[in-house]
């Protein structure tokens, strides 16, 4: 139950009021749903009038004419304030569905004339009024205009009134209208969510309205720039919390079984951020500085199981280094965070209640991993970064996503390492962010980080916005802008930028990101104030090149003249940008480099070719550029200079840090595959791995062989490949097992414990001698007692059970279906349902695929990417690929339309595909389709398109002398 608070006699009577009045509408409305819905049960889309504009076939190309026709709304009318009334049903009716239904009131004001209102609605059923689906009143003198006729429009979800006079421009009006919806499973707007707990299944109502889903819940102009303050009141059973983003006041009405619960105003805001939850949820809470709530909710046997204690306590340092980094106060009285059954991404920054997947919020101190730990501190440092970046101030349209997220995604790193500094996790963005966006910027199907407006309309086009470029190029670019500028000044940039948007209200619509302003905020007052600090251009100029232009360059040093020179990266050489850029791929680059081990002072790469002579060697010794990977840019070199590196990894891998180790690694594997340099130089870099401990440099070379695995691992090529691992692997694997004493201890470090846990994946699957035993061993004890698991610790569950499934039989794969089934961890529950997709048995993986559209079975949040696990096994990826082409038509409507993580279903699927016959499947598989589409993945579906071609092209030139390396290394 919500908490209580004291309010007036007179206040609470008003309340009541307003209560019982909510009350009558709302019952009133619930039983008209239940017609409605019988009578439209059967017709397309709202159950309401269409606009006469849309296109009659498929084919037709659409052009809009109507105002109502553009995905983007008029700017004649702004919002002021809403008022939300919802009465969520928990239970089904009589036909099995489960509703809600709600009435609101939208404050608008009038900045052009106009005769039309347009304002979002999308699968709602709005009731009649007055012949019409809403009723308009005016807040001033002037005269309100009757509604003429209103429609919806389904392509670009609108309710349109026309009016039979125009609006008067200055004047306020309130929009009123009553709505049903139904409370689907769909992971979208208002949605159910359900659990089971001691056997009895609960029902939650929950939101998710990012990015284009608040219109499912009410009629709304939902776009980020239409900020409004939200009043929102919920009724709700006895037996139930409400909750929604600002605190709450709870009142009792004795005449009905019910609870209404009222909320105080929102700051203003976007509409995407808005929440409301309905559940039987407990919370656990303290009081942190300035006298702020910080709650922690999720299942009962959740919170007394301990597992949001860690969520709580690291919650206060986050949040403090925020407010000194922002130098700002966090902007609300309360920060609630809740851990979701269903939720379809990782969390939401809904600001004041954060929403979680159960594995991003939960940590059980006894039975979750390092990984899970790290993982929890991670995204609450992330959705907290937005409280202010994000949420105070806002991106004005989609197309500049990046900034938003990028930011969230480079300061989650300050805002983790600040409340668990022993990690150093502030290396791992290299790994997390910088080598995996890599891969995707140097397609040539890739794009800007800020795209122009017109190229991000419709619902699905927004979506595909949430992906690799969008984050982890944006983390990677702004920490290249912090690194060349210093932290400190680009923090004090972002605090005078935060301060003259709160100030300014009329910028950019009131509290809404501008590049331009940001940039020119960092570069005008932080770093003209700043002493010492010297860029050859202005940061808004020198950003333009990384932010407006898609791809990253290639960087080559000719130690022998001097000569420094930049290309834009490709993958595939071969292929073609059709995409023109103002600055036609140049960019100006900051190197930081070292010269035989000494930091030398940075050079500004600021055209296609340059010379700084500095780099000149002469007497021995080697260049190593963009240290510490500070820079968004791949390196080459001269041979000579690549030999030398290459004879100092093998002679003394330690004088480089272990993030240039990794470097070396990764531009060498991505260079050979864009025909720069040779593959064999590429493999060389492996060759000192037997002498490595650290995590990252491992990790970096397991990520690019996993590549020759994927393009082998049915080829002959395969056996060399593994004894070649085998060989390089041993002596980790002999390391790990010395000092945790014969796997009875953890080590001590963050990041060993991860090195662990490769060391004994690894050789498993190449063949160790003693490996595969002992996790056989480990998972078999755990079989013969399920209440215990005491051999297998948290960090090498996933490694454990996914080996001991591959290498064993049914029984293996159908005890952790059990314990998968009962688990009541949620983390437990993923590393189950990762490992059950590594069995080698053909008929066990198709019946798992069955699985997954079976929401009994298998979570609807959960589906996709257990078809991506089932994907990566090499006897799955065969049967994945046909079950996804026989059911696009079903997979489709239940995640294309709208799902960010859509595209990770066709990079997954996709990821082994080398061969002609693959290649000729897949553009089929396109064509086939085209009258389905493919939303959010769109791009997803090129991009496959252009690695499988340049895979094939690859396999073919390299397999030979790849085979032919392998074999002489472990002759």
């Amino acid at each position: 139950m919500g908490k209580v608070y004291y309010i007036t006699k007179n206040v609470g009577l008003g309340l009541l009021v307003l209560a019982a009045t909510a009350l009558v509408t709302i019952i009133a409305l619930s039983i008209a749903y239940n017609k409605e819905k019988a009578k439209n049960r059967g017709k397309p889309g709202h159950g309401a009038s269409y606009s006469t504009s849309m296109p009659t076939t498929l084919t037709t190309p659409f052009i809009p004419k109507e105002p109502w026709d553009y995905y983007r709304l008029p700017s004649s009318l702004l919002p002021v304030s809403y008022n939300v009334t919802l009465w969520p049903q928990l239970e089904p009716n009589a036909d099995g569905l489960f509703v809600f239904t709600g009435h609101s009131v939208v404050v608008f004001k009038c900045v052009k004339e106009t005769d039309l209102i347009i304002i979002h609605s999308n699968k709602l059923n709005l009731t009649t009024i007055y012949g019409h689906h809403a009723k308009l009143s005016s807040l001033g003198r002037a005269n309100v205009p009757t509604i003429q006729k209103s429609w919806f429009v389904v392509k670009t979800e609108y309710l349109v009134l026309q009016l039979h006079s125009r609006l008067t421009v200055g004047t306020s009006y309130a929009l009123y209208t009553d709505f049903q919806g139904e409370l689907a499973d769909d992971l979208q707007g208002f949605y159910r969510s359900e659990y089971y707990e001691d056997g009895v299944k609960k029902v939650i109502a929950t939101s998710q309205m990012q990015a284009t889903y608040a219109r499912k819940a009410f009629p709304c102009f939902d776009e980020p720039a239409m900020k409004a303050v939200f009043n929102v009141t919920i009724i709700h059973s006895t037996a139930t919390v409400a909750l929604s983003n600002s605190k709450e006041i709870v009142i009792f009405v004795d005449s009905v079984p019910v609870r209404v619960t009222t909320f105080g105003p929102t700051e203003r805001m976007s509409t995407y951020l808005l929440a409301f939850i309905v559940c039987d949820f407990v919370k656990i809470e303290s009081i942190k500085n300035n006298n702020l709530l910080v709650r922690i909710w999720a299942r009962r046997k959740a919170i007394s199981d301990n597992q949001g204690d860690y969520a709580l306590n690291v919650t206060g340092p986050i949040l403090q280094f925020f407010e000194r980094y922002y130098n700002a106060s966090y902007p609300l009285s309360k920060s609630d965070q809740i851990a979701l059954p269903d939720f379809n991404s990782g969390a939401m920054e809904n600001w004041g209640l954060v929403t979680y997947r159960e594995t991003a919020l939960l940590y059980d101190p006894i039975f979750s991993s390092i990984a899970n730990k790290e993982r929890v501190a991670t995204v609450i440092s992330h959705e907290l970064a937005h409280m202010w970046f994000g949420n105070l101030v806002t991106l004005k349209w989609w197309n500049d996503l990046w900034l938003n997220e990028g930011f969230a995604s480079y300061v989650e790193y300050l805002g983790a390492d600040y409340a668990e500094p022993s990690w150093n996790i502030k290396d791992l963005i290299i790994l997390y962010d910088v080598h995996k966006v890599f891969a995707v910027d140097a397609l040539a199907s890739s794009h800007p980080l800020s795209r122009l407006e017109e190229e991000v309309n419709d619902p699905a086009q927004i979506s595909e916005m949430f992906n690799a470029i969008s984050y982890n190029k944006g983390a990677a670019v702004l920490r290249m802008l912090s690194d060349f500028l210093t932290e400190a000044v680009f923090a004090k940039g972002l605090s005078w930028y935060n301060l003259t948007i709160r100030t300014i209200n009329v910028l950019c619509l009131g509290g809404c990101t501008c590049i331009t302003l940001l940039l020119s905020s960092v570069c005008c007052q932080a770093v003209e104030k700043t002493p010492g600090l010297h860029i050859p251009h202005t940061v808004h100029n020198i950003m333009n090149r990384w932010t407006l232009q898609m791809g990253y360059p290639v960087v080559t040093i000719d130690t022998r003249t001097g000569r420094v020179t930049q290309k834009h990266f490709l993958l595939d050489p071969d292929s073609v940008v059709d995409r023109p850029s103002q600055f036609n791929y140049e960019w100006f680059v900051p190197i930081k480099w070292m010269k035989s081990g000494k930091e030398q002072q940075p050079y500004w790469l600021l055209q296609k070719t340059g010379m700084f002579i500095k780099m000149k060697l002469s007497g021995g010794g080697w260049v190593l550029a963009n240290t510490n990977v500070s820079g968004y840019f791949r390196v080459n070199y001269d041979p000579d200079n690549w030999d030398r590196l290459l004879s100092l990894l093998n002679s003394n891998h330690k004088a480089l840090s272990v993030m240039n180790r990794a470097q070396i690694i990764d531009d060498a594997f991505n260079l050979a595959r864009a025909k720069i340099i040779n593959t064999t130089l590429a493999l060389r870099t492996t060759k000192y791995l037997a002498k490595e401990r650290d995590y990252i440099p491992w990790e970096s070379a397991l990520r690019n062989l996993d590549y020759y695995i994927l393009m082998f691992d049915r080829t002959e090529v395969y056996g060399a490949l593994q004894a070649f691992l085998k060989k390089q692997i041993q002596p980790l694997f002999e390391h790990f097992k010395s000092i945790t004493v014969n796997w009875t201890k953890v080590p001590t470090g963050h990041t060993d414990q991860y090195n662990q846990i490769n060391a004994i994946g690894i050789a498993c699957n190449v063949g160790v001698e003693s490996c595969r035993e002992l996790i056989k061993s480990w998972y078999r004890k755990w079989m013969e007692n399920p209440n215990r698991n005491p051999r297998i610790h948290p960090n090498l569950k996933s490694t454990v059970y996914c080996t001991a499934i591959a290498f064993g039989s049914v029984e293996e794969w159908d005890f952790a279906w059990r314990m998968f089934k009962n688990a009541t961890l949620a983390s437990e529950a993923s590393r189950l349902r990762g490992a059950m997709a590594c069995t080698k048995v053909p008929w066990l993986l198709n019946r798992y695929l069955e699985y997954t559209l079976d929401r009994t079975k298998i979570r609807k949040q959960d589906a996709i990417s257990t078809i991506q696990y089932i994907a990566r096994n090499v006897v799955g990826m065969p049967l994945a690929w046909n079950f996804v082409r026989a059911r696009w038509d079903y997979i489709f409507q239940q995640y294309g339309k709208g799902s960010f993580s859509f595209t990770n279903l066709v990079n997954g699927i996709t990821k082994r595909f080398s061969t002609e016959l693959e290649l000729q499947e897949l553009k089929k598989f396109q064509e086939e389709n085209r009258h389905v589409g493919f939303g959010s993945a769109t791009l997803a579906m090129e991009q496959a398109i252009e690695k499988t071609t340049a895979n094939i092209k690859w396999v073919k030139e390299n397999k030979a002398n790849v085979l032919n390396w392998f074999t002489e290394e472990t002759a």
